[in-house]
């Protein structure tokens, strides 16, 4: 990676201010001072900072609680981005684990390690994702019994996979799901004739969202929570 983008994840240095610090020659890389920014260091080098070795950056786990009106994508010109949620130093080097509309609010996950990402998202792995949401008209015990047994979503060659549908009252419900097709949960309650009016996500797998953060705060996972997934 970028001399700057190493020092800017692995200490509290900005992007500008780590290649400043790099022109006036306060990094060396393998015992040689380096000013340039763009110098492209790799795992093993001995990196130090104002003669301060510094460690190559781990992999990183968060999780954040997405408020509506943040887009998950690394960058948009249009609407603000989850990223934009969290320092800078952390934000640059993390991928987005799944997606959440803009309006949708809720448990959304972030990462370094692509091969944790994907264990993830696959299909295969038929992680479960739960939703609580809002309708616009109350749904009855046969809608919940199909969203239960599958439902054939518009432009989709086969119902979606069974999942499990608990009533809250009239117009609010928990739905949990195990795949992840564009829309699903809204395009699946317009099958039954019904529409999402909020929808919130609460649970991935097993790792719930913490009643104590606040929408567009974040922490990093436990040990234990990463090996979840």
């Amino acid at each position: 990676m970028r001399l700057d983008f190493y020092l800017s994840h692995v200490t509290e240095l900005a992007r500008k201010a780590a290649k400043i610090a790099a022109s006036k020659g306060r990094v060396t890389v393998n015992g040689v001072v380096v000013k340039k920014a763009n110098y492209t260091v790799q795992e093993g080098d001995q990196i130090c900072l104002d003669d301060t070795l510094l460690a190559w950056p781990s992999e990183g786990y968060y999780l954040l609680h997405k408020p509506a009106g943040y887009v998950c994508a690394t960058e948009d010109p249009d609407h603000p981005t989850v990223l934009d949620l969290l320092p800078s130093h952390l934000g640059q080097a993390l991928k987005i684990v799944g997606r959440l509309d803009k309006d949708t609010t809720g448990l959304l996950l972030l990462t370094t390690d692509g091969q944790w990402l994907h264990r993830i998202t696959s299909p295969r792995s038929a992680c479960h994702k739960r939703y609580r949401m809002m309708l616009a008209d109350p749904i009855s015990d046969g809608d919940l019994q199909q969203l239960e047994s599958g439902v054939m979503l518009n432009g989709e060659p086969h119902p979606t996979l069974p999942a499990v549908a608990e009533r809250i009252s009239d117009c609010d419900i928990y739905l949990t799901i195990q795949e992840g097709k564009y829309h699903q949960v809204k395009r699946m309650l317009a099958a039954v004739g019904n529409k999402v009016e909020e929808l919130h996500r609460d649970q991935i797998g097993p790792l719930s969202l913490d009643a104590d953060i606040a929408p567009g705060e974040f922490r990093a996972l436990t040990e234990d929570e990463v090996l979840y997934f």
